[in-house]
Protein backbone atom coordinates (compact mmCIF):
# COMPACT_ATOMS: atom_id res chain seq x y z
CA UNK A 1 0.00 0.00 0.00
CA UNK A 2 1.74 3.25 -0.75
CA UNK A 3 1.62 5.94 1.87
CA UNK A 4 3.08 9.12 -0.03
CA UNK A 5 0.09 11.38 -1.12
CA UNK A 6 1.96 12.61 -4.67
CA UNK A 7 2.50 8.66 -4.75
CA UNK A 8 -1.76 8.04 -4.90
CA UNK A 9 -2.04 9.28 -8.54
CA UNK A 10 1.14 7.01 -10.05
CA UNK A 11 -0.19 4.42 -8.54
CA UNK A 12 -3.94 5.04 -9.53
CA UNK A 13 -2.57 6.05 -13.31
CA UNK A 14 0.70 5.29 -13.90
CA UNK A 15 4.09 5.25 -12.51
CA UNK A 16 4.70 9.00 -13.63
CA UNK A 17 0.96 10.67 -12.83
CA UNK A 18 2.68 13.48 -14.60
CA UNK A 19 3.38 11.53 -17.62
CA UNK A 20 -0.12 9.94 -17.44
CA UNK A 21 -1.64 13.17 -18.00
CA UNK A 22 0.72 14.95 -20.10
CA UNK A 23 2.74 12.26 -21.74
CA UNK A 24 5.83 14.58 -20.93
CA UNK A 25 8.11 15.05 -18.03
CA UNK A 26 7.13 17.91 -15.20
CA UNK A 27 6.78 21.39 -16.54
CA UNK A 28 7.44 24.31 -14.46
CA UNK A 29 3.73 26.02 -14.52
CA UNK A 30 1.73 23.14 -14.00
CA UNK A 31 0.82 19.53 -14.07
CA UNK A 32 1.29 17.07 -10.84
CA UNK A 33 5.33 16.43 -9.56
CA UNK A 34 6.60 14.57 -6.85
CA UNK A 35 6.22 17.54 -4.72
CA UNK A 36 2.24 18.87 -5.05
CA UNK A 37 0.96 17.35 -2.27
CA UNK A 38 4.06 18.26 0.39
CA UNK A 39 2.34 20.05 3.37
CA UNK A 40 -0.96 19.52 2.11
CA UNK A 41 -1.10 17.66 6.37
CA UNK A 42 0.49 19.76 8.40
CA UNK A 43 4.01 19.49 6.18
CA UNK A 44 4.12 15.71 5.92
CA UNK A 45 3.49 14.20 3.09
CA UNK A 46 3.17 10.73 4.08
CA UNK A 47 -0.34 9.63 4.44
CA UNK A 48 -1.46 6.77 6.47
CA UNK A 49 -2.61 3.05 4.49
CA UNK A 50 -5.89 3.67 5.14
CA UNK A 51 -5.96 7.31 3.95
CA UNK A 52 -4.09 6.59 0.38
CA UNK A 53 -6.48 3.51 -0.21
CA UNK A 54 -9.29 6.11 0.16
CA UNK A 55 -8.00 8.62 -2.05
CA UNK A 56 -7.14 5.81 -4.51
CA UNK A 57 -10.74 4.80 -4.66
CA UNK A 58 -11.96 7.97 -4.92
CA UNK A 59 -10.30 9.02 -7.78
CA UNK A 60 -10.68 5.88 -9.54
CA UNK A 61 -12.97 7.16 -11.78
CA UNK A 62 -11.38 9.58 -13.45
CA UNK A 63 -9.12 6.80 -15.02
CA UNK A 64 -11.35 6.38 -17.76
CA UNK A 65 -10.85 10.32 -18.96
CA UNK A 66 -6.96 10.03 -18.67
CA UNK A 67 -6.99 7.37 -20.93
CA UNK A 68 -9.18 8.67 -23.49
CA UNK A 69 -7.23 11.88 -23.66
CA UNK A 70 -3.81 10.78 -24.19
CA UNK A 71 -5.43 8.21 -26.38
CA UNK A 72 -6.57 11.25 -28.59
CA UNK A 73 -2.97 13.25 -27.93
CA UNK A 74 -1.42 10.77 -28.97
CA UNK A 75 -3.11 9.96 -32.18
CA UNK A 76 -3.03 14.42 -33.03
CA UNK A 77 0.53 14.45 -32.52
CA UNK A 78 0.55 10.83 -34.77
CA UNK A 79 -1.00 12.47 -37.33
CA UNK A 80 0.48 15.59 -37.77
CA UNK A 81 4.09 14.33 -37.83
CA UNK A 82 2.57 11.73 -40.64
CA UNK A 83 1.01 15.08 -42.31
CA UNK A 84 4.76 16.54 -42.37
CA UNK A 85 6.24 13.26 -43.80
CA UNK A 86 3.50 13.14 -46.68
CA UNK A 87 4.31 17.12 -47.25
CA UNK A 88 7.93 15.88 -47.69
CA UNK A 89 7.49 12.91 -49.51
CA UNK A 90 5.52 15.32 -52.28
CA UNK A 91 7.78 18.27 -52.23
CA UNK A 92 10.74 16.03 -53.33
CA UNK A 93 8.98 14.18 -56.05
CA UNK A 94 7.35 17.78 -57.16
CA UNK A 95 11.13 19.44 -57.25
CA UNK A 96 12.09 16.25 -59.78
CA UNK A 97 9.07 16.28 -61.41
CA UNK A 98 9.60 20.49 -62.05
CA UNK A 99 12.80 20.05 -63.56
CA UNK A 100 11.66 17.30 -66.40
CA UNK A 101 9.12 19.55 -66.84
CA UNK A 102 9.57 22.53 -70.08
CA UNK A 103 13.07 21.01 -71.87
CA UNK A 104 14.31 19.47 -68.95
CA UNK A 105 14.24 16.28 -69.92
CA UNK A 106 15.96 15.86 -72.78
CA UNK A 107 18.62 19.54 -72.86
CA UNK A 108 22.23 19.25 -72.25
CA UNK A 109 25.18 22.16 -72.00
CA UNK A 110 28.40 22.04 -73.38
CA UNK A 111 31.49 24.29 -74.15
CA UNK A 112 34.05 24.36 -76.71
CA UNK A 113 36.63 25.87 -74.41
CA UNK A 114 37.34 24.53 -70.93
CA UNK A 115 38.02 26.83 -67.81
CA UNK A 116 35.64 30.30 -68.58
CA UNK A 117 32.40 28.55 -67.70
CA UNK A 118 29.93 26.11 -66.59
CA UNK A 119 26.26 26.06 -67.51
CA UNK A 120 23.37 23.66 -66.56
CA UNK A 121 20.15 23.72 -67.86
CA UNK A 122 16.60 23.76 -66.53
CA UNK A 123 13.25 23.58 -67.85
CA UNK A 124 12.54 26.30 -69.14
CA UNK A 125 15.57 25.46 -71.55
CA UNK A 126 15.69 25.50 -75.30
CA UNK A 127 17.86 24.72 -77.99
CA UNK A 128 20.32 27.43 -79.20
CA UNK A 129 24.40 28.05 -79.56
CA UNK A 130 25.87 31.18 -78.01
CA UNK A 131 28.97 32.94 -78.27
CA UNK A 132 30.51 34.29 -74.87
CA UNK A 133 32.89 36.28 -74.16
CA UNK A 134 33.66 37.01 -70.52
CA UNK A 135 36.09 40.15 -70.60
CA UNK A 136 35.65 40.42 -66.41
CA UNK A 137 34.74 38.74 -63.61
CA UNK A 138 33.43 39.69 -60.21
CA UNK A 139 35.43 40.19 -57.71
CA UNK A 140 35.10 41.09 -53.89
CA UNK A 141 37.47 44.46 -52.72
CA UNK A 142 40.48 43.24 -50.17
CA UNK A 143 42.54 45.56 -48.22
CA UNK A 144 45.55 45.07 -45.94
CA UNK A 145 46.97 47.23 -43.18
CA UNK A 146 50.56 47.92 -41.83
CA UNK A 147 52.72 45.30 -40.21
CA UNK A 148 52.09 44.93 -36.53
CA UNK A 149 54.75 43.18 -34.67
CA UNK A 150 51.88 41.72 -32.70
CA UNK A 151 48.46 41.28 -33.41
CA UNK A 152 48.23 42.76 -29.58
CA UNK A 153 50.05 45.62 -30.61
CA UNK A 154 48.06 49.14 -29.55
CA UNK A 155 47.08 51.32 -32.75
CA UNK A 156 47.18 55.16 -32.46
CA UNK A 157 46.58 57.03 -29.51
CA UNK A 158 43.67 55.56 -27.80
CA UNK A 159 41.56 58.30 -27.49
CA UNK A 160 37.89 57.72 -28.23
CA UNK A 161 37.86 57.70 -32.05
CA UNK A 162 34.87 57.34 -34.65
CA UNK A 163 35.55 55.09 -37.53
CA UNK A 164 32.65 55.46 -40.73
CA UNK A 165 32.10 52.52 -43.01
CA UNK A 166 30.68 53.26 -46.38
CA UNK A 167 30.57 50.95 -48.79
CA UNK A 168 29.26 52.49 -52.58
CA UNK A 169 30.79 52.46 -56.19
CA UNK A 170 33.85 54.47 -57.67
CA UNK A 171 33.11 55.55 -61.08
CA UNK A 172 33.80 58.56 -63.28
CA UNK A 173 32.59 60.97 -61.18
CA UNK A 174 34.65 59.34 -57.92
CA UNK A 175 32.92 57.45 -54.89
CA UNK A 176 29.23 57.23 -54.75
CA UNK A 177 28.20 55.69 -51.42
CA UNK A 178 25.15 53.92 -51.42
CA UNK A 179 22.07 55.85 -49.50
CA UNK A 180 22.02 53.83 -45.97
CA UNK A 181 25.07 51.98 -46.16
CA UNK A 182 26.71 54.13 -43.61
CA UNK A 183 28.13 52.22 -40.14
CA UNK A 184 29.95 53.36 -37.20
CA UNK A 185 32.39 51.92 -35.02
CA UNK A 186 34.48 53.07 -31.78
CA UNK A 187 38.27 52.51 -31.29
CA UNK A 188 39.62 53.56 -28.19
CA UNK A 189 42.06 52.13 -25.22
CA UNK A 190 39.88 49.19 -24.72
CA UNK A 191 40.07 47.98 -28.47
CA UNK A 192 42.66 49.75 -30.37
CA UNK A 193 44.59 46.86 -31.36
CA UNK A 194 45.00 44.42 -34.56
CA UNK A 195 42.38 42.15 -32.90
CA UNK A 196 40.16 44.80 -31.24
CA UNK A 197 39.84 46.39 -34.63
CA UNK A 198 38.76 43.32 -36.41
CA UNK A 199 36.18 42.11 -34.11
CA UNK A 200 34.36 45.78 -34.13
CA UNK A 201 34.61 45.67 -37.68
CA UNK A 202 33.25 41.90 -37.79
CA UNK A 203 30.43 43.70 -34.98
CA UNK A 204 29.76 45.94 -38.26
CA UNK A 205 29.21 43.27 -41.31
CA UNK A 206 32.98 43.57 -42.09
CA UNK A 207 34.53 40.26 -42.72
CA UNK A 208 37.89 41.54 -40.82
CA UNK A 209 40.75 38.82 -39.86
CA UNK A 210 44.29 39.43 -38.70
CA UNK A 211 46.89 37.61 -41.17
CA UNK A 212 50.44 37.03 -40.79
CA UNK A 213 52.50 39.53 -42.87
CA UNK A 214 56.21 40.11 -43.50
CA UNK A 215 57.12 38.80 -40.51
CA UNK A 216 54.38 40.60 -38.20
CA UNK A 217 50.94 40.99 -38.27
CA UNK A 218 48.28 42.57 -40.59
CA UNK A 219 44.37 43.58 -40.71
CA UNK A 220 42.93 42.15 -43.68
CA UNK A 221 39.36 43.18 -44.88
CA UNK A 222 37.58 41.16 -47.74
CA UNK A 223 34.90 42.08 -49.12
CA UNK A 224 31.85 40.92 -51.02
CA UNK A 225 31.57 40.52 -54.62
CA UNK A 226 30.49 43.55 -56.87
CA UNK A 227 31.24 46.98 -57.73
CA UNK A 228 28.90 48.44 -55.35
CA UNK A 229 30.99 46.95 -52.17
CA UNK A 230 33.48 49.11 -52.32
CA UNK A 231 34.46 50.03 -48.91
CA UNK A 232 35.78 53.61 -47.75
CA UNK A 233 37.09 53.70 -44.12
CA UNK A 234 37.34 57.33 -42.55
CA UNK A 235 38.70 58.25 -39.08
CA UNK A 236 37.90 60.99 -37.11
CA UNK A 237 39.45 61.84 -33.49
CA UNK A 238 42.66 60.04 -33.62
CA UNK A 239 45.85 60.78 -36.48
CA UNK A 240 47.56 57.52 -35.90
CA UNK A 241 44.48 55.37 -35.92
CA UNK A 242 43.46 57.05 -39.23
CA UNK A 243 46.59 56.69 -40.80
CA UNK A 244 46.68 52.88 -40.21
CA UNK A 245 43.35 51.73 -40.90
CA UNK A 246 42.06 54.74 -43.07
CA UNK A 247 40.64 53.92 -46.80
CA UNK A 248 40.24 56.31 -49.34
CA UNK A 249 38.31 54.77 -52.50
CA UNK A 250 39.60 57.58 -55.17
CA UNK A 251 42.84 57.88 -53.37
CA UNK A 252 43.84 54.29 -52.59
CA UNK A 253 47.81 54.90 -52.71
CA UNK A 254 47.23 58.07 -50.01
CA UNK A 255 48.45 55.80 -46.43
CA UNK A 256 46.21 53.79 -44.24
CA UNK A 257 45.47 50.72 -45.68
CA UNK A 258 46.46 49.65 -48.89
CA UNK A 259 44.32 47.93 -51.58
CA UNK A 260 45.34 44.86 -53.15
CA UNK A 261 42.42 43.99 -54.98
CA UNK A 262 39.43 46.25 -56.33
CA UNK A 263 35.60 45.39 -55.87
CA UNK A 264 34.61 44.96 -59.29
CA UNK A 265 31.00 43.27 -61.33
CA UNK A 266 31.66 40.28 -63.95
CA UNK A 267 31.32 41.51 -67.97
CA UNK A 268 30.14 39.13 -70.08
CA UNK A 269 28.77 39.22 -73.62
CA UNK A 270 26.55 37.01 -74.71
CA UNK A 271 25.78 36.68 -78.53
CA UNK A 272 26.68 40.00 -78.97
CA UNK A 273 24.69 41.61 -75.91
CA UNK A 274 26.93 43.00 -72.42
CA UNK A 275 25.61 42.04 -69.15
CA UNK A 276 27.04 43.00 -66.46
CA UNK A 277 26.55 40.81 -63.09
CA UNK A 278 27.83 41.47 -59.46
CA UNK A 279 28.83 37.83 -58.88
CA UNK A 280 29.97 35.29 -61.67
CA UNK A 281 26.52 32.83 -61.40
CA UNK A 282 24.10 34.71 -64.37
CA UNK A 283 20.87 32.79 -64.44
CA UNK A 284 18.80 35.87 -66.41
CA UNK A 285 20.67 36.13 -69.72
CA UNK A 286 19.85 32.90 -71.65
CA UNK A 287 16.37 31.64 -70.57
CA UNK A 288 16.43 28.23 -68.60
CA UNK A 289 20.41 28.25 -68.45
CA UNK A 290 22.53 29.17 -65.17
CA UNK A 291 25.72 30.23 -66.19
CA UNK A 292 29.03 29.97 -63.92
CA UNK A 293 31.93 32.45 -64.95
CA UNK A 294 35.29 31.14 -63.70
CA UNK A 295 37.82 32.93 -66.13
CA UNK A 296 38.09 35.08 -68.95
CA UNK A 297 38.02 34.48 -72.51
CA UNK A 298 36.04 33.04 -75.29
CA UNK A 299 33.93 30.33 -75.92
CA UNK A 300 31.05 28.54 -77.70
CA UNK A 301 28.03 27.58 -75.26
CA UNK A 302 25.27 25.14 -77.20
CA UNK A 303 22.17 24.30 -75.90
CA UNK A 304 21.26 21.09 -77.25
CA UNK A 305 18.34 18.05 -77.42
CA UNK A 306 20.15 15.16 -75.85
CA UNK A 307 18.21 12.06 -76.67
CA UNK A 308 20.62 10.13 -73.99
CA UNK A 309 19.40 12.35 -71.44
CA UNK A 310 15.87 11.07 -72.30
CA UNK A 311 16.19 7.38 -70.80
CA UNK A 312 17.95 8.33 -67.45
CA UNK A 313 15.71 11.28 -66.78
CA UNK A 314 12.84 8.98 -67.35
CA UNK A 315 14.53 6.17 -64.68
CA UNK A 316 15.12 9.64 -62.08
CA UNK A 317 11.26 9.88 -62.93
CA UNK A 318 9.95 6.19 -61.78
CA UNK A 319 12.58 5.97 -58.97
CA UNK A 320 11.39 9.16 -57.43
CA UNK A 321 7.38 8.10 -58.26
CA UNK A 322 8.44 4.68 -56.28
CA UNK A 323 10.22 6.58 -53.31
CA UNK A 324 7.06 8.58 -53.02
CA UNK A 325 4.86 5.91 -53.33
CA UNK A 326 6.83 3.29 -50.86
CA UNK A 327 6.00 6.24 -48.23
CA UNK A 328 2.41 6.77 -48.55
CA UNK A 329 2.10 2.98 -48.27
CA UNK A 330 4.08 3.48 -45.07
CA UNK A 331 1.85 6.39 -44.20
CA UNK A 332 -1.29 4.43 -44.52
CA UNK A 333 -0.55 1.76 -42.80
CA UNK A 334 0.53 4.16 -39.64
CA UNK A 335 0.76 7.23 -38.80
CA UNK A 336 -2.81 8.00 -42.10
CA UNK A 337 -4.04 5.09 -41.61
CA UNK A 338 -8.11 6.29 -42.76
CA UNK A 339 -6.57 9.53 -43.58
CA UNK A 340 -8.59 11.82 -46.06
CA UNK A 341 -5.70 14.03 -46.75
CA UNK A 342 -3.52 11.02 -47.79
CA UNK A 343 -6.52 9.50 -49.40
CA UNK A 344 -6.79 12.56 -52.01
CA UNK A 345 -3.34 12.43 -52.43
CA UNK A 346 -2.97 9.05 -53.52
CA UNK A 347 -6.63 9.15 -55.63
CA UNK A 348 -5.28 12.18 -57.72
CA UNK A 349 -1.72 10.98 -58.05
CA UNK A 350 -3.45 7.82 -59.37
CA UNK A 351 -5.61 9.92 -62.22
CA UNK A 352 -2.69 11.45 -63.48
CA UNK A 353 -0.71 7.88 -63.85
CA UNK A 354 -3.79 6.04 -65.45
CA UNK A 355 -5.01 9.12 -68.22
CA UNK A 356 -0.74 9.41 -68.62
CA UNK A 357 1.15 12.62 -70.60
CA UNK A 358 -0.07 14.59 -73.36
CA UNK A 359 -3.90 13.52 -73.08
CA UNK A 360 -2.72 10.01 -74.04
CA UNK A 361 -3.50 7.07 -72.11
CA UNK A 362 -1.38 4.89 -70.21
CA UNK A 363 -1.20 1.93 -73.50
CA UNK A 364 0.66 5.18 -74.47
CA UNK A 365 3.16 4.74 -71.66
CA UNK A 366 3.18 1.34 -72.32
CA UNK A 367 4.55 1.20 -75.25
CA UNK A 368 7.78 3.08 -74.30
CA UNK A 369 7.97 0.51 -71.43
CA UNK A 370 6.05 2.28 -68.55
CA UNK A 371 3.59 0.44 -66.40
CA UNK A 372 2.46 0.39 -62.85
CA UNK A 373 2.10 -2.73 -61.08
CA UNK A 374 -0.56 -4.33 -58.57
CA UNK A 375 0.65 -2.15 -56.01
CA UNK A 376 0.61 0.55 -58.03
CA UNK A 377 4.16 1.11 -58.29
CA UNK A 378 6.04 2.22 -62.26
CA UNK A 379 7.72 -0.43 -63.67
CA UNK A 380 10.08 1.22 -66.49
CA UNK A 381 11.36 -1.80 -69.44
CA UNK A 382 14.36 -0.17 -70.31
CA UNK A 383 15.33 -2.19 -73.32
CA UNK A 384 11.69 -0.95 -74.86
CA UNK A 385 11.95 2.72 -73.71
CA UNK A 386 15.52 2.71 -75.72
CA UNK A 387 13.90 1.58 -78.45
CA UNK A 388 11.33 4.01 -78.53
CA UNK A 389 13.68 6.55 -78.10
CA UNK A 390 15.85 5.65 -80.85
CA UNK A 391 12.78 5.61 -82.68
CA UNK A 392 11.10 9.20 -81.63
CA UNK A 393 12.90 10.79 -78.65
CA UNK A 394 10.43 13.58 -79.51
CA UNK A 395 7.16 11.55 -79.33
CA UNK A 396 8.89 10.11 -75.55
CA UNK A 397 9.61 13.88 -74.68
CA UNK A 398 6.26 14.67 -75.50
CA UNK A 399 4.72 12.05 -72.92
CA UNK A 400 6.28 13.67 -70.33
CA UNK A 401 6.68 17.21 -71.06
CA UNK A 402 4.74 19.28 -73.73
CA UNK A 403 3.90 22.59 -72.90
CA UNK A 404 2.52 22.15 -69.96
CA UNK A 405 0.43 18.68 -70.77
CA UNK A 406 3.01 15.93 -70.81
CA UNK A 407 2.74 13.98 -67.43
CA UNK A 408 5.71 15.65 -65.64
CA UNK A 409 3.85 18.86 -66.26
CA UNK A 410 0.86 17.80 -65.10
CA UNK A 411 2.13 16.07 -62.02
CA UNK A 412 4.67 18.90 -61.27
CA UNK A 413 1.14 21.02 -61.48
CA UNK A 414 -1.06 18.71 -59.12
CA UNK A 415 1.65 18.70 -56.76
CA UNK A 416 2.42 22.53 -56.67
CA UNK A 417 -1.40 22.75 -55.73
CA UNK A 418 -1.50 20.05 -52.86
CA UNK A 419 1.65 21.65 -51.20
CA UNK A 420 1.09 25.16 -51.37
CA UNK A 421 0.53 27.51 -48.63
CA UNK A 422 -3.16 27.02 -49.38
CA UNK A 423 -3.27 23.42 -50.45
CA UNK A 424 -4.58 20.41 -49.43
CA UNK A 425 -1.70 18.88 -46.97
CA UNK A 426 -1.20 22.83 -44.98
CA UNK A 427 -5.08 22.86 -44.38
CA UNK A 428 -4.98 19.34 -42.86
CA UNK A 429 -1.75 20.42 -41.11
CA UNK A 430 -3.49 23.69 -39.98
CA UNK A 431 -6.79 22.12 -38.53
CA UNK A 432 -4.41 19.25 -36.74
CA UNK A 433 -2.27 21.70 -35.01
CA UNK A 434 -5.49 23.58 -33.47
CA UNK A 435 -6.84 20.30 -32.57
CA UNK A 436 -3.46 19.54 -30.64
CA UNK A 437 -4.19 22.84 -29.25
CA UNK A 438 -7.40 22.09 -27.86
CA UNK A 439 -6.62 18.76 -26.30
CA UNK A 440 -2.99 20.58 -25.06
CA UNK A 441 -5.62 22.92 -23.16
CA UNK A 442 -7.46 20.05 -21.76
CA UNK A 443 -4.96 17.78 -20.39
CA UNK A 444 -3.46 20.90 -18.17
CA UNK A 445 -6.46 21.68 -16.97
CA UNK A 446 -7.51 17.77 -16.13
CA UNK A 447 -3.73 17.70 -14.57
CA UNK A 448 -4.71 20.61 -12.63
CA UNK A 449 -8.24 19.45 -11.83
CA UNK A 450 -6.35 16.21 -10.40
CA UNK A 451 -3.96 17.81 -8.23
CA UNK A 452 -6.45 19.67 -6.22
CA UNK A 453 -8.50 17.02 -6.12
CA UNK A 454 -6.50 14.63 -4.75
CA UNK A 455 -5.19 17.20 -2.41
CA UNK A 456 -8.52 18.05 -1.43
CA UNK A 457 -9.40 14.08 -0.39
CA UNK A 458 -5.79 13.68 1.00
CA UNK A 459 -6.63 17.00 3.70
CA UNK A 460 -10.28 15.60 4.48
CA UNK A 461 -9.35 11.95 4.80
CA UNK A 462 -6.52 12.90 7.24
CA UNK A 463 -8.55 15.52 9.32
CA UNK A 464 -11.76 12.63 9.36
CA UNK A 465 -8.95 9.63 10.49
CA UNK A 466 -7.16 12.81 13.23
CA UNK A 467 -10.73 12.89 14.72
CA UNK A 468 -11.31 9.38 14.86
CA UNK A 469 -13.46 8.57 11.75
CA UNK A 470 -15.89 11.07 13.14
CA UNK A 471 -14.19 14.30 10.82
CA UNK A 472 -16.74 15.66 7.99
CA UNK A 473 -16.47 17.43 4.91
CA UNK A 474 -17.77 20.67 7.03
CA UNK A 475 -14.80 20.21 9.75
CA UNK A 476 -12.71 20.95 6.72
CA UNK A 477 -14.16 23.89 5.75
CA UNK A 478 -14.23 25.63 9.32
Amino acid sequence: MVTNASAILAAQYGTNPFATVFGTNPGTNSGINSGTLTGMTGGSATLSPTVAARVQQALAGQRGNIDLLNASLTSTQTRLSGLGQLQSALDTFEALAESLAGAGLSTAASTSSRGILTAVTSAAAKPGRYVVDVSQLAQGQVLNSGTQPTAGSMIGSGMAATVKLEWGTLGEEGFQASAGSARTITIDSNNNTLDGIAAALKEAGVNATVVRSNGGYALQVNGKEGATQTLSISVSGDAALAAAIGFDPERPQAGGMTQAQAAQDAIVTISGKEYRNSTNTIDDAIEGVTITLTGKGETRLAITQDSSQIAKNVAAFVDGYNKMSDTLAVLQDGALSGDQALSRVSSQLGALMRIGGAGASSQALADIGLSRDADGKLVLVEIKLKAAIADDPEAVARLFTDEGTGLADRIDQRLGALTAENGLIRRAQDRTTRDLDLLTDRRERLAQSLTAQAQALAQMYTIQEQMGGTGTLLDLLG
